[in-house]
């Protein structure tokens, strides 16, 4: 969820807010490293709560669908991050640092299992509205070797261009020329052996020339049945809703055909109005309203037909933003500043155990003050889910044996099956 969900508009209800809304705040701890360092008066959520299944978890109204998943859900309400800005934020939850130059979780888990699909990526990203806040670093392999970073599927049009040859060729000369070329691009590879980049980019040209089989048949969403269609909300009336919704199915049919990881951003770069994101600086009620739509349905219909598919067992779902959101007003606005001790995220499937709450922030939803957790504890969980231990995927790199967990980082053994 790119630029940061509020959780006390989302997951994390706090009736107290009510009873503080537009009051000063006073002294408070940690205020200043706010990002725009004018926090204004508490503000009640501008939502209606209410309890859902049988662990009677809160959910806001702006999430009807996903509401009735919550007993498979394992909410996280105690994450923390390092950086109140959205570019190295961005970086550290999908990399562990809040610097560039790292492979990403999507990378690592490459690395780790290796692929199961010779004809399709390994790890594929997803975007609806654009960029995210740092780009394409998001989905690096850093120093792992190049193979595996993560390919980017277009957001509109054509998920991936010029996937038909040319009509003019036939089979017989298509395939004399992958053989010719093969033979050169071996020639030159045994004169640079070590270039890992050279290696990568032989491997991709040669996966791209077999996408040219496999594709047109992952991506033809016309394959699906109405019902699903209907499901994922890619009928619906609203050209942002129907987007995400063809991402989130795009997403299931590259997990059935192998595909390992699949990155869905929900929102685009960190424009100064927050239109194409989750970025509440001002309005949060018209902002998380819309975001809200786009995503809720789509999600939600993922999370079925997983079920439904015999996905669920074998596929690992989490949903989260960067960081979370004030429980204050931005200044005079009606809008909430960025918040890195505390914030909501949520993991289902494989592994997980369904209908659980962990941690807690404040009566306000300020700080996490029950077990509060890092980045690193996060994607420690993540591998472990996967079948790792975080302290022993490694990969030498200047030095010393790198991890996607650096240095820190333990399991949530509370969210666990």
């Amino acid at each position: 969820m790119s630029c940061g969900v509020s959780q006390i508009d989302s997951f994390d209800y706090k009736p107290a807010l009510a009873k503080y809304d537009g009051q000063p705040v006073g002294k408070l701890e940690g205020i200043e490293n706010l990002f725009f360092g004018n926090p204004g008066k508490w503000m009640r959520s501008p939502f209606r709560f209410a309890q859902y299944g049988q662990c009677g978890h809160w959910c806001s109204e702006i999430f009807p669908h996903l509401a009735r998943h919550v007993d498979e859900l394992a909410f996280v309400h105690s994450m923390t991050t390092e950086s109140n800005s959205h570019g190295p934020a961005m970086f550290q939850i999908n990399t562990g640092f809040v610097r560039p130059g790292y492979p990403s979780a999507g990378a690592w888990t490459v690395y780790g299992l290796g692929r199961e699909s010779d004809d399709l990526p390994a790890f594929v990203v997803l975007l609806d509205r654009g960029l995210p806040p740092g780009h394409n670093v998001n989905w690096s392999s850093g120093f792992l070797p190049a193979r595996y970073q993560g390919v980017q599927l277009r957001s509109s049009g054509d998920p991936i261009l010029d996937l038909n040859p040319a009509r003019d060729v036939s089979p017989e000369e298509r395939r004399a020329s992958f053989e010719l070329l093969g033979a050169l691009n071996q020639e030159h590879l045994a004169r640079n052996p070590h270039d890992a980049e050279l290696s990568a980019r032989i491997a991709a040209y040669e996966l791209a020339a077999r996408m040219q089989v496999s594709v047109p048949e992952t991506i033809d969403l016309a394959r699906e049945t109405a019902a699903t269609h209907s499901l994922y909300g890619l009928d619906h009336s609203n050209a942002e809703v129907a987007a995400f919704a063809r991402n989130c199915l795009l997403a299931r049919r590259l997990i059935e055909r192998g595909v390992r990881h699949v990155c869905l951003y929900c929102g685009g770069p960190n424009m100064p109005t927050g239109k194409y994101n989750w970025d509440a600086h001002s309005d949060l009620e018209e902002n998380h309203r819309r975001n809200a739509l786009i995503c809720d349905q789509p999600i939600a219909a993922l999370l079925t037909d997983l079920k439904r598919r015999g996905l669920w067992d074998d596929t690992l779902v989490t949903w989260t933003g960067e960081f979370g959101r004030t429980p204050m007003r931005e200044g005079e606005t009606l809008g909430r500043d960025h918040n890195t001790l505390g914030f909501t995220l949520w993991m289902a499937g494989a592994g997980v155990k369904p209908g659980v709450s962990f941690g807690a922030t404040d009566e306000l939803g300020y700080r996490a003050v029950e077990n509060p957790l890092s980045v690193h504890d996060f994607h420690a969980t993540i591998l472990h889910l996967l079948g790792f231990d975080h302290e022993r995927l490694t990969f030498y790199h200047n030095g010393r044996q790198q991890r996607l967990t650096d240095v820190a980082g333990h399991v949530i053994q509370q969210v666990l099956a």
